[in-house]
């Protein structure tokens, strides 16, 4: 059996109170008690339920989110599971606040990294952008016993306890073969959108894609990225050109948001051309183009299964407890119109 105060008590022979007031710390312990104590705690293997004792205590845990200020629907969703663990505050003994950046601006995510940390928060997650600078903000961070959990995108290279994400290149990899079997033994070029090339999450995206169609999809030619930095207005823009430019484009990926700008460039050009299309984040809009046919498929990531993983991460890290990485796994899920939730 698990030894509990109790036995602690009985092998140091004094009262429950006793070893309360030492387990957290409080005074009023004569120093050679204190020392009998934690020499019965040793001796027998004691182990403390932190978060339980944390409970008891009524601890809160300060937390803070990073997040892009843009205009794509991702982001609103994240943002609106946020606030919904917000509410649950109470019950999970939380106090969340966000914080929003410019998009895609490493210099803006450092100082809202370096005045969170100011505020001595229980933990910090971020829709990182893989830059030194950000790394060295990080792990300046996590030097200073504040855990610190990416969200969407990581940043591997730098010391932060966890990542709440999909497996990226995995997702490229099977949009690759969804387009590559959706088009079949079709010749053609495959023009791909993405937000920018400055976040990991894209990044790794393209790096599966562009692999998994040199390897199985000869037949199909990625053309360069075109970077719309989320932005419905400019993706709308690049696509449109793209699709003017290449009468040989017969599918389309977009690996990052800007989707609502993607599907308007894509009913426009409904009528001259049949285009395969697999995007990713399942939203009104993207929905709405699967429905229609618009989009042939979506790749989805739970954003409420993110935000929830990053607290459980934190409020751990913040308590010295082991992370379950089975139960913080995210999962890729693969929508077509027929499956629709």
């Amino acid at each position: 059996m698990r030894p509990t105060v109790h036995d602690i008590a009985a092998a140091a022979g004094v009262s429950l109170a006793t070893v309360d007031r030492v387990l957290n710390q409080r005074p009023g312990v004569r120093r050679i008690t204190r020392e009998k104590v934690e020499t019965a705690i040793r001796q027998i293997g004691y182990v403390r339920d932190v978060a339980a004792a944390n409970l008891a205590k009524g601890r809160t845990y300060p937390l803070g989110f990073i997040l892009p200020a843009s205009d794509n629907s991702f982001m609103h969703g994240l943002n609106a599971e946020i606030r919904e663990a917000m509410i649950r505050s109470p019950a999970e003994r939380t106090s969340i606040r966000t914080v929003e950046v410019a998009a895609f601006d490493p210099a803006a995510l450092v100082a809202a990294l370096e005045k969170l940390a100011d505020e001595r928060p229980a933990g910090i997650a971020l829709v990182a952008i893989d830059a030194p600078e950000v790394v060295a903000a990080v792990d300046k961070l996590v030097a200073v016993g504040i855990p610190v959990v990416t969200l969407v995108s990581d940043l591997t290279g730098s010391r932060r306890h966890h990542y709440a994400g999909i497996d990226n290149i995995a997702a490229g990899r099977t949009a690759a073969r969804l387009l590559g079997r959706f088009l079949g033994d079709a010749e053609g070029e495959v023009a791909v959108l993405a937000g920018s090339m400055l976040v990991r999450d894209h990044r790794e995206r393209l790096e599966g894609f562009a692999a998994l169609m040199a390897q199985e999809f000869p037949k199909l030619s990625v053309l360069p990225v075109l970077e719309g930095r989320d932005d419905p207005e400019l993706a709308h823009m690049l696509v449109a050109d793209a699709l003017a430019k290449h009468e040989r484009v017969i599918g389309v990926y977009s690996l990052g948001a800007g989707n609502r700008g993607l599907i308007r460039a894509l009913k426009a050009k409904a009528s001259c051309r049949n285009l395969t299309v697999v995007a990713h984040e399942l939203t009104v809009h993207t929905r709405a183009a699967l429905i229609d046919g618009t989009i042939d498929a979506i790749l989805n990531q739970n954003a409420g299964h993110e935000v929830r993983s990053a607290i459980r991460v934190l409020k751990a890290k913040a308590d010295g407890l082991a992370v379950i990485d089975a139960q913080e796994r995210i999962r890729l899920d693969i929508f077509l119109k027929d499956n629709l939730p």
